[in-house]
């Protein structure tokens, strides 16, 4: 597929065949919505991603998959070539680079804003040379130094994820005794790093890393306690989507629900954290998600005449 078209069935695009569009303007952070929660998709261009893993064997499968969120309202479209999974395997920048980075100059040519979701200093900054506007590290606790050096050169949106561990230890990590409280204690440990590297407050995001070293009690005491990230002074990012938690949740006849079945809890915890003030949510599936927000940002808007 070129990397400008629409994907078969998305858009005005209702031939068989791609539909050519001109290049759009690069997309700016500056100008994403206000007034709601934005959405941010999920296009995992991996083998091996817990829910979508595989999806996207080719460069032009996983743009295709993109442009269909992109067309379908997504204001953010978060880019991957790495499962995050607990126990997948590393893969070497090199791969990860080999996988995202044509697929991030698609997305950008065609007027999306793109993120990148990477533990490496070295993907993020091909990817920001690429177009990508914002850096999605989801490295928890073990923050590169040359990723904290890069966002703070680059100056760009930086999402500061909680994990502790990596994804062969995450699990054996989940013991809190105040899940929100040691989250947002760690989480401003590392904060305090970037500063110290020179990254700007306005810069950083949060991300509470539900599934991340928590267990599914932890995740539902996170997020019923937002408000104790909301006081670090940052924006936040929820990234619910299709999490076992939620399969655990969904149970039916003792066997948990698949991930493809978690959509619409998922759309529940975005319209719950909308209402609350998130900044972002990450979703698979962002027809739903966005629904959920306009809903969200219609509840939470004065009566008319107060």
């Amino acid at each position: 597929m070129d990397s400008l078209a629409a994907a078969p069935g998305t858009g005005p695009a209702t031939s068989p065949l791609p539909v050519l569009r001109k290049p759009r303007p690069a997309a700016r952070f500056e100008d994403l919505p206000t007034g709601r929660t934005l959405v941010m998709g999920i296009l995992n261009v991996t083998p091996d991603s817990f829910s979508d893993g595989g999806s996207h064997p080719t460069a032009d499968t996983a743009i295709a998959a993109g442009l269909r969120m992109f067309y379908a309202g997504a204001d953010i479209i978060d880019v991957g070539g790495e499962s995050t999974r607990p126990g997948a395997e590393d893969v070497s920048p090199e791969e990860e680079q080999r996988r995202v980075v044509p697929v991030i100059e698609a997305l950008v040519k065609a007027g999306a804003l793109v993120s990148i979701d990477t533990t490496h200093a070295s993907t993020a900054a091909a990817a920001l040379k690429a177009g990508a506007a914002i850096i999605n590290d989801v490295s928890g606790l073990t923050v590169e130094p040359e990723m904290a050096e890069l966002a703070a050169s680059s100056k760009a949106p930086y999402i500061l994820t909680h994990r502790r561990g990596d994804a062969r230890t995450m699990n054996s990590l989940a013991e809190y005794k105040d899940v929100a409280a040691e989250v947002a204690a760690e989480l401003a440990g590392v904060r305090d790093k970037l500063y110290a590297a020179g990254v700007s407050q306005e810069q950083i995001i949060i991300d509470p890393g539900l599934g991340f070293a928590k267990n599914d009690a932890q995740n539902w005491e996170l997020l019923q306690h937002l408000d104790q990230l909301e006081g670090l002074g940052h924006r936040i990012l929820v990234g619910a989507s299709r999490k076992r938690f939620l399969g655990t949740l969904l149970t039916v006849a003792g066997k948990s629900a698949a991930p493809e079945e978690r959509d619409g809890a998922t759309a529940a915890i975005t319209a719950i954290s909308a209402y609350r003030g998130a900044w972002a949510v990450r979703v698979h599936d962002v027809g739903p998600s966005l629904d959920a927000v306009k809903v969200a940002a219609r509840m939470a808007a004065p009566r008319a005449g107060s």
